[in-house]
């Protein structure tokens, strides 16, 4: 692709998250959604390889029906109450539409069908970027109509999402179906506590960017986009071969590493709210996921290729990737929970 067209479709991207989350108008609010969207089809369709396109057609058919119903539940909202303003989103059948329309937006389940698909058919760096950044707007969005929205419909999503997030992952073979599984997972956490303490939802969309991101960075390091070839990860690059390990079970969010501080203090603040029966289901959630970042670091610590690889030592050959990304995503994967007591007094 022209280096120009990618800085003016990356350019784009961060356009539209920032119009969305500067924005206190449904309209401007829907225009930044609608950027988004359409900066990132070309990077997505860039391959012109058939899965590239399906996967583009089918997240492009899914973003334009959430912003029809966005679009038509603010202006039902406004009709109703005359106001645009986001923060006074209060009519009951404008706040239905538009929490399953942001569902449908971030992959949320049981709106989720659309996520491992297209993600499957994406290269790794596209795929990081759907997994990361393109959450931005819409949780900008859920944050601020959150105290209008029911409890139950909140609870409901979280949990749904926790438990399908686990489920689905469990017989996939393909590396970013996993990572999309991983996705709806961790976003069933943020959904899950939004009600009760916004701030932790911030502190586990951060941790699970920079833990997804060590995670994307390392496989794209070692050409992985399947199990079975995690198994010859090990004799080309030992030590990224590690790095990848620590960061799906960081994923899983096993201490001591930093994906255990956000499940911590959220099973903490669910229990403060009376609530132990959620907390018991999120934790048993939570090992469903573990199982296949197990799996994961099974194959690629504690197995061997079963046939010689024939191709060049990887030493042989210069690198032009840049390991500045992956050796800051995954210093700040592994080592940020001893953080977690100046963590709490920030968000206290």
């Amino acid at each position: 692709m022209n280096p120009y067209v990618l800085a003016i479709l990356i350019a784009s991207l961060g356009m539209g998250t920032t119009i969305t989350f500067a924005s206190s108008h449904w309209l401007l609010a829907w225009m930044g959604l609608e950027i988004n969207t359409l900066a990132i089809i070309p990077l997505m369709s860039k391959q012109h390889h058939p899965r590239a396109v399906e996967a583009t057609t089918k997240y492009f058919l899914t973003q334009a029906t959430a912003a029809a119903m966005i679009l038509f539940a603010s202006t039902t909202n406004a009709w109703v109450t005359g106001t645009w303003n986001i923060a006074q989103l209060s009519d009951p059948t404008a706040v239905a539409l538009i929490s399953i329309a942001l569902a449908l937006k971030m992959g949320l389940a049981p709106a989720h069908f659309w996520l491992p698909e297209v993600l499957q058919g994406l290269d790794l760096t596209t795929g990081l970027i759907l997994s990361t950044w393109q959450k931005l707007a819409p949780f900008a969005l859920i944050i601020q109509i959150s105290p209008n929205m029911h409890p139950a419909i909140l609870t409901a999503l979280g949990l749904c999402s926790t438990l399908v997030g686990g489920w689905g992952g469990l017989n996939q073979t393909q590396l970013r179906k996993i990572l999309a599984y991983s996705s709806i997972a961790h976003l069933g956490w943020m959904i899950i506590v939004l009600q009760f303490a916004p701030q932790l939802t911030l502190l586990t969309l951060a941790t699970y960017i920079v833990m997804t991101s060590a995670a994307f960075l390392t496989l794209k390091a070692s050409s992985s986009t399947k199990i079975n070839t995690l198994a010859t990860a090990w004799t080309k690059a030992p030590s990224l071969a590690a790095l990848a390990t620590l960061s799906l079970l960081s994923l899983g969010g096993l201490p001591p590493l930093t994906g255990f501080m956000p499940k911590w203090l959220i099973l903490q603040e669910l229990t403060k709210q009376s609530l132990p029966l959620t907390a018991t289901i999120m934790a048993l959630s939570a090992l469903l996921s573990l199982y296949f970042y197990l799996r994961l670091c099974y194959a690629m610590a504690l197995t061997i290729a079963p046939n010689v690889n024939n191709s060049s030592a990887p030493w042989q050959l210069l690198s032009t990737q840049s390991t500045l990304p992956l050796a800051l995503t995954t210093v700040a994967a592994l080592a940020l929970l001893p953080a977690t007591p100046a963590v709490l007094a920030m968000l206290t």
